[in-house]
């Protein structure tokens, strides 16, 4: 059992600091607050290119930086139930900004060590907001504790394991490297094997299988993302082909941008803001690990191999098209089943109507993929739904790879909820 196994059994770790302070109590909800400065930090970073591992993906970072910035602001607030670090003898005037921004740096500085300057530069900008003083002080002090004893906590979660290598099947219905990119390998092979943030294990809540190559379910998948994904469509709209381009991005990262916006709309305060982020991205990054687990587990093939290769799945009534090629040109090195914009999506989207206690919400969202272009919604419900089924139009998923996504993000995102950063008066 690893470090991080034995601390989720044993509640947490407890750290003392012995810090004299005096002051002010913190000050009310900014409209930019520490935790989405250093999301924004974050997210400049891993869109840089060549800055993130190649066999590391990059919802550990942000699940990691919020579970430290959660657990150092909670320590001064203290209303909630703690993540992983509990500390012991803090005033409740330390600055709960400070111990924000000094925990998310600790984490970043440790993650991404060559963007030292970038990271050093936000540490400054935060932490000049903050009036100078003892409360200052601590709250510098508990950022870095806490970090330090989150990091210690994860180094040992399998996440710097190398790849399994991955053998490709050769019948009806197993995946194949896809054309025109050809990877010579599937990617985060041995990811289902990292340390859940909040799960118990990776296949908690696995799908069942998908459905048999010669099922009606099947057969309309196939004829639905045959004609709608194919380049140049002439079946879908001029909408839903540019709602495929629109959504072909990293999905985590749209759903961050997300939060920030009902964040800041809501003028959240830096704890409200902390647990908001923290439960958003424990429910991402636990959905990569299980979409992982079930994608290889049941290594389906993506819709480009079977459309090519439908003279051979023993069902009439789907027909091969030797040179179909998806709206969005290239799919994702990894099999079909789930889909991870749907399990990414159904719990980023669960998470914030759960926190937010509302599905209406009228906002924007800007594209990871097509620049200076936006898409209004009223809910979040709806910007949900369009990101998942943006994976058909785009021709790199059938609808029941989203169906089964869609039911893994919630089952997470509920257990994520149901589970961590409780008020401290739940009774479990």
């Amino acid at each position: 059992m690893s470090r991080l196994s034995t601390s989720l059994a044993t509640a947490c770790a407890i750290l003392t600091l012995n810090i004299c302070t005096s002051g002010r109590a913190e000050s009310a909800a900014a409209q930019d607050n520490p935790v989405i400065q250093w999301n924004k930090a974050l997210l400049a970073i891993v869109r840089t290119p060549g800055a993130q591992p190649a066999t590391v993906h990059p919802t550990r970072s942000f699940a990691v930086m919020h579970a430290a910035m959660y657990d150092a602001v909670n320590a001064i607030d203290g209303t909630h139930d703690p993540y992983l670090v509990r500390l012991e003898r803090i005033s409740s005037h330390a600055s709960q900004d400070a111990a924000a921004a000094s925990s998310a740096h600790e984490v970043l500085m440790a993650l991404y060590p060559t963007h030292q300057t970038t990271i050093d530069a936000q540490l400054d900008q935060s932490l000049t907001q903050i009036p100078d003083g003892a409360d200052k002080a601590e709250g510098i002090a508990i950022g870095k504790a806490v970090a330090d004893a989150l990091l210690d906590l994860r180094s040992d979660d399998n996440s710097s394991a190398s790849p399994v290598r991955y053998v490709f099947g050769d019948a009806p219905g197993d995946y194949q490297s896809t054309p025109p990119n050809f990877p010579n390998q599937p990617v985060f092979t041995h990811w289902s094997r990292v340390t859940p943030f909040a799960l118990r294990r990776a296949n908690q809540f696995r799908p069942g299988p998908p459905p048999a190559l010669t099922s009606t379910e099947y057969t309309q998948d196939f004829i639905e993302v045959k004609s709608l994904g194919i380049a140049n469509s002439t079946s879908v709209t001029a909408d839903q082909g540019f709602t495929g381009k629109f959504w072909n991005g990293a999905i985590q990262n749209y759903w961050n941008e997300i939060a920030q916006t009902a964040a800041q709309s809501r003028q959240l305060t830096t704890a409200q803001s902390a647990r908001l982020f923290a439960l958003l991205n424990f429910t991402i990054a636990d959905g990569v690990i299980a979409f992982y687990d079930a994608k290889y587990t049941y290594n389906r093939w993506r819709p480009i191999t079977a459309i090519r290769n439908a003279g051979a799945d023993n069902n009439p009534s789907t027909i091969a098209d030797a040179t179909w090629l998806p709206e969005v040109g290239k799919t994702a090195a990894d099999p079909s089943y789930p889909g991870a914009h749907a399990v990414i999506s159904a719990g980023g989207a669960s998470v914030l109507r759960m926190f937010l206690g509302v599905n209406q919400f009228h906002f924007t969202v800007t594209s990871e993929v097509v620049p200076g272009v936006v898409r209004m919604f009223d809910s979040i419900g709806a910007a949900e739904q369009e990101a998942s089924l943006s994976r058909v139009y785009a021709g790199v998923h059938f609808r029941t790879d989203e169906a089964a996504g869609d039911h893994l993000g919630r089952a997470i995102a509920d257990f994520v909820v149901d589970n961590y950063l409780n008020p401290v008066d739940i009774v479990k």
